[in-house]
C-alpha cells in the first residue's frame, strides 16, 4: 500500500497591496539571510520577524511556520531558473541542445557558487515529507519545462520524457550541491555533471535514430 503524498506548503495568503508586498519581501529576504548564516534548524520565526522590522503577527499572517517560507524560497529560486531557461531556449534553437546545455549548466552552476543561499534552501526543504513534497513540485515545474526542450530530441519517447526530465533536474540540482560543499572542487563536479547529462542525452539521441 503506497503512502499519501505530503500536501505541498503555501503561504496562508499573498499580498495584493504594495505595502503588504514590500514586508512579504522583506521577511523572505530576512529569512535567506538567516537560513545561509545560522542553517535551517536555528531559524526561528521570531529571528525572522525581527530581522524583516515586522511584527511577529505580520509573519504568521503569511506563513504558519519556518517550513513554509524555506518552501516560497525554493520557489523563487524555481521561478528565477526557469525564466533564465525560457531565455536560453529561446536564444538557442533545440537541435543544438549540447551547446544549451552547458551554458545553462553554467549558468546554474554560478548561482550556486556565487549564492551560498541557493544549497541553504535546497537542503532546508529537503528536511520534512510536506517540504520534499513541496520541493517536488517546484522542480516538476522546471521539469515540464525542460521536456519541451527535449521533444524534438525525444520524438519517440513521449511516454518516458517527463520522467527524463524531472531526473534530469533533480540530478543537476543533486550534484550543484554536492559542488559547492567543502573540499569539493567546483568547476571539477560540474564538468563531471555536464559530462553525465551529455552522455545520458546522446544515448537517447543514438537510440532514437537506431
Amino acid at each position: 500500500m503506497s503512502t499519501p503524498l505530503a500536501e505541498p506548503l503555501v503561504p496562508r495568503k499573498r499580498p495584493t497591496q504594495e505595502r503588504s508586498k514590500k514586508k512579504f519581501s522583506a521577511m523572505l529576504a530576512a529569512a535567506r539571510d538567516l537560513l545561509t548564516e545560522v542553517g535551517f534548524e536555528s531559524l526561528t520565526c521570531e529571528e525572522i520577524a525581527s530581522r524583516a522590522e515586522v511584527p511577529i503577527g505580520t509573519l504568521y499572517q503569511y506563513f504558519a511556520n519556518k517550513y513554509v517560507i524555506v518552501c516560497e524560497l525554493d520557489r523563487q529560486d524555481t521561478v528565477g531558473v526557469r525564466e533564465e531557461l525560457a531565455a536560453f531556449a529561446s536564444e538557442i534553437p533545440s537541435l543544438e541542445w549540447p551547446h544549451l546545455l552547458e551554458k545553462f549548466l553554467d549558468h546554474l552552476a554560478a548561482l550556486w557558487r556565487d549564492d551560498p543561499s541557493r544549497r541553504a534552501v535546497w537542503l532546508a526543504v529537503q528536511s520534512t515529507p510536506a517540504t520534499r513534497a513541496t520541493a517536488s513540485e517546484n522542480e516538476r515545474v522546471l521539469a515540464d519545462q525542460v521536456a519541451k526542450i527535449l521533444a524534438p530530441l525525444t520524438p519517440t519517447q513521449r511516454t518516458r520524457r517527463e520522467m527524463m526530465s524531472q531526473v534530469l533536474v533533480h540530478t543537476a540540482y543533486s550534484v550543484l550541491s554536492f559542488s559547492v560543499q567543502d573540499g569539493h572542487d567546483h568547476d571539477q563536479s560540474v564538468d563531471e555533471l555536464k559530462r553525465m547529462l551529455a552522455g545520458y542525452l546522446l544515448l537517447e539521441e543514438t537510440t532514437a535514430e537506431d
